[in-house]
């Protein structure tokens, strides 16, 4: 602790401080709430909405709102909020992050700021990890917020989208963080107002927030449409790497060596760094490609879309691990959740990654997919009003939600005093010797009955160990991605008498662990961690699954000198101790400064990870700006705003450029070119010829020539609008149009930036920041699709007959998103006899069916 944090405090306990008399005021209230009755506590409501009406605050009516959510929840649920609970829901009203321990009751916390910020009626979403809690919280704590006469929804993959607007219109709206997301995209592609679901974006309460703006912010939500193109690259890439050699660079790259441009001497045809999880090709690896692509030079532009694909299948085969990040499936590659260890079905890699990894493992390779639509987690949730999240490990990641998300994260302290003993890890020099500790340490709980919850990283650690248990006799559950149907049920069942469950680190994530009877008197729920993680937050949620609300338990991480943490990011000084003490084997070391050179390496990872995201978010940056334009832009139409006034500003913008290109500031009129002028023009402005009299070309200006033009246009354009009877049907076409040429080039657009980001970092080849270059090249791309929004409206406009049937029509088709495939149809069901192969065709042709329509 640091010695201002001694003399003044931690931040947290501070701002504790500061919310205490709230606390003391709402417990002050009880007794008078107490003896309203029902209807006198629910008429609360509306008393609170007039307040709100006459210009009291949200802040001034906190206290009796808090109070009143309070008994509510007593007399329905038959839950008392604690005074700690009371703090938790201050601190996310504030906009902030409240971490409160596993079994502190965050779902019971949340119902304070939803209940408050909800009296409103601007809407408060409640965002939980997935659809299970979403539907248990909805019911569950929806009870509350019913009896107060607040109305509840949520949303759930699969429901249709009238039943997502009644959701979302609803006081408090329950949701996982990918369907509110997917639903704001989907809101920005709809081409008529009523389809839109979503409210504006005002209030978010992130349970879990941790996992949901940490854990899930590396990847961006995307929809996809299908594309045309081929699949063999994949193939073909595929086959090629199988047959290049791994090699390694030799000796140590220095920042040093990198500035003063020393040659970096490597073997073998590419080397992996595990760290940064790259690839990168050597000179003899490049040389291979090119000889196998008949290829003159790898790294001309053209050939960039093979280097990607080669590079893309080298991860495949050596960043990519079966059982680790993905299982195959029933001919189908499913990833697996780094975090929680669940499968993610229909969820798919995106660069083209999935793809390689199919190739890799034989199955079939599906298309690429273009992306119509995309946003990340980041940029989603920074478009809230107001945004909070609860969860109970966030203080780690505080610099994170203070840069990106200006969350600050305060520490709610516990109801009871904390009473786990957390015991210093053990390290073991080799894997084998490790699982075998943790096996007899298993087994010795399970001798007396206390219970024992493992947590692994990988699938292939949790089965490896239930082979050991098994030798040992001992009974037990696995729970990972493959077994995961009844993982609240097995999670919840885990802290009974006799009870050993192995797990994935995350898996009942929100599912509380309760104490069998007699557990407590054997030292409570015993937790084993196989393995540190990258992130020290997910070591603490498997240790916070033990020692819930003041019960005793115990902790314990096993390591090995050949974890994955210890061999990428470990000291050497950690293998020469082992090398030194020359202990005999199946000896662990436990010491201080082991457990600071673990730390030390997660923070180094920790960091690393930071900068992923943060860097994800600088390049998004530059999407997101486009996106607020375009969207604002697409809500003028889809509001059926007039117009008019915006395609003349259009027409008038086109001329200006056009001139501008055609004619120099300096050039005199004898000089112009007035045929390339009118050619270029003339092909989206109907004028019937650009024409200067001799005695004009003496002494007009660039500027008259501009006027003459646009007041010629705008006569156009009158005219055009003459030939309609019922002026609502040209407005009606100005906003079809408009919208039609917003999406096609938008669209394009999204997916040009996404090649063009692909290929940015051949760039730094260049002494190129990627990410500069990316902006400014970016912003151009973005000017030329906004000019070509102005052409392709203009030019329709001035060119359309009144007997063309112009309807609104989506340019593109949805096939799917990269967290799930999209909602399932109903099923077809037939209303008529099925028709056989040889029976006469319906056509009337008078052939069979095999050899007509049904060919």
């Amino acid at each position: 602790m640091r010695i201002i944090d001694k003399i003044f405090g931690t931040h947290s306990e501070r701002e504790i401080k500061r919310v205490l008399p709230l606390v003391d005021k709402i417990e002050a209230l009880e007794p008078e709430f107490e003896k309203l009755s029902d209807d006198q506590l629910r008429n609360k409501t509306e008393e609170f909405k007039k307040r709100l009406q006459n210009n009291e605050t949200l802040d001034d009516i906190l206290i009796e709102a808090f109070a009143v959510v309070r008994e509510a929840a007593k007399r329905v649920l038959g839950m008392r909020h604690y005074p700690v609970q009371l703090m938790g829901g201050i601190i996310l009203h504030q906009g902030r992050i409240s971490e409160m321990k596993t079994g502190e009751g965050k779902t019971l916390v949340s119902t304070l700021p939803a209940y408050l910020n909800a009296l409103e009626g601007k809407g408060v979403h409640i965002v939980t990890v997935n659809d299970y809690l979403a539907t248990r919280d909805a019911e569950w704590m929806g009870k509350v917020h019913e009896f107060l006469g607040l109305t509840v929804g949520v949303i759930t993959n699969g429901i249709e989208n009238k039943e997502r607007r009644e959701a979302y219109a609803c006081d408090i709206t329950y949701g996982t963080n990918n369907e509110y997301g997917f639903d704001y995209l989907r809101d920005n592609m709809v081409i008529y107002k009523e389809e839109r679901v979503q409210r504006e974006l005002n209030y978010a309460i992130i349970d879990e927030v941790d996992s949901v703006l940490i854990d899930e912010a590396r990847t961006p939500l995307i929809i996809s449409g299908s594309t045309n193109k081929s699949t063999g690259l994949y193939t073909a890439a595929d086959f090629l790497a199988r047959r290049l050699q791994k090699g390694k660079i030799l000796g140590e790259m220095t920042k040093m060596a990198a500035l003063m441009k020393e040659e970096i001497e490597e073997e073998g045809d590419f080397v992996v760094d595990e760290k940064a999880k790259n690839v990168n090709l050597t000179d003899q690896g490049t040389k291979k490609v090119e000889e196998y692509f008949k290829l003159e030079n790898l790294a001309d532009p053209e050939n960039m879309e093979i280097q990607h694909h080669i590079i893309i299948a080298l991860k495949a085969h050596y960043l990519m691990h079966k059982d680790k990040d993905y299982v195959v499936n029933e001919e189908e590659i499913v990833i697996v959740d780094e975090f929680t260890g669940r499968l993610m079905p229909g969820r798919r890699y995106s660069d083209g990654l999935h793809q390689a990894i199919e190739a890799k493992e034989g199955v079939k390779v599906r298309k690429e997919s273009k992306t119509l639509a995309t946003i990340t987690f980041q940029n989603y949730f920074n478009k809230y009003s107001k945004k909070s999240g609860m969860t109970g490990t966030a203080l780690t990641e505080e610099e994170e939600f203070r840069d990106i998300y200006n969350m600050d994260v305060i520490v709610i302290p516990t109801n009871k005093p904390v009473a786990r003993i957390d015991q210093p890890d053990v390290v073991y020099k080799t894997h084998n010797e490790k699982f075998n500790a943790v096996a007899d340490e298993i087994k010795e709980a399970y001798e007396k009955g206390q219970p024992v919850l493992v947590g692994t990283i990988t699938i292939d650690n949790s089965e490896e160990l239930s082979k050991l248990l098994k030798r040992r006799g001992v009974p037990h559950k696995v729970l990972n991605a493959k077994y995961h149907e009844k993982e609240a049920e097995i999670v919840a069942d885990a802290g009974l008498k006799g009870a050993i469950t192995i797990a994935t680190n995350m898996a009942g994530r929100g599912t509380d662990i309760k104490l069998g009877e007699g557990v407590k008197e054997l030292g409570g729920l015993k937790i084993i961690g196989t393995e540190r993680h990258e992130s020290r937050r997910i070591d603490n949620q498997l240790r916070g699954r033990a020692g819930r609300q003041g019960d005793p338990g115990e902790s314990r991480f096993y390591i090995s000198l050949e974890d994955d943490l210890m061999r990428l990011f470990g000291s050497d000084k950690l293998t020469g101790m082992f090398n030194t003490l020359k202990l005999p084997e199946g000896e662990p070391i436990q010491h201080n400064m082991l457990t600071k050179a673990i730390e030390r390496a997660q923070k180094k990872v920790e960091s690393n990870n930071f900068s992923i995201r943060k860097h994800l978010l600088e390049y998004d940056r530059v999407m997101n700006e486009q996106r607020e334009i375009i969207y604002e832009e697409r809500l003028k139409v889809l509001n059926g705003d007039n117009m008019r006034e915006y395609i003349l500003k259009m027409a008038e913008d086109i001329i200006e450029s056009t001139v501008d290109f055609y004619i120099g500031d300096d050039q005199l009129p004898e000089d112009w070119d007035i045929v390339r002028l009118r050619e270029q023009l003339e092909s989206i402005i109907p004028f019937g010829g650009i024409d200067i009299t001799e005695d004009e070309r003496e002494d007009i200006k660039k500027s008259t020539l501009k006027a003459k033009l646009k007041e010629e246009a705008i006569k156009l354009y009158e005219e055009k609008e003459k030939q309609f009877d019922n002026i609502e049907q040209i407005r009606e076409l100005e906003r079809v149009v408009l919208l039609k040429a917003i999406d096609k080039k938008w669209m394009d657009h999204i997916d040009n930036m996404d090649q063009m980001r692909q290929g940015i970092g051949l760039r730094a080849y260049g002494q190129r920041d990627p990410l500069v270059e990316y902006r400014f090249v970016g912003y151009e791309m973005f000017d030329e699709m906004s000019e070509g929004i102005k052409e392709d409206t203009v030019r329709i406009l001035f060119h359309i007959r009144i007997e063309q049937k112009v309807e609104r029509e989506r340019v593109a088709q949805v096939t799917s998103t990269n967290r799930g495939e999209p909602t399932a149809k109903e099923p077809y069901k037939r209303t008529s006899a099925k028709i056989g192969r040889n029976d006469d065709c319906s056509c009337g042709s008078g052939k069979k069916f095999k050899y007509c329509c049904g060919r």
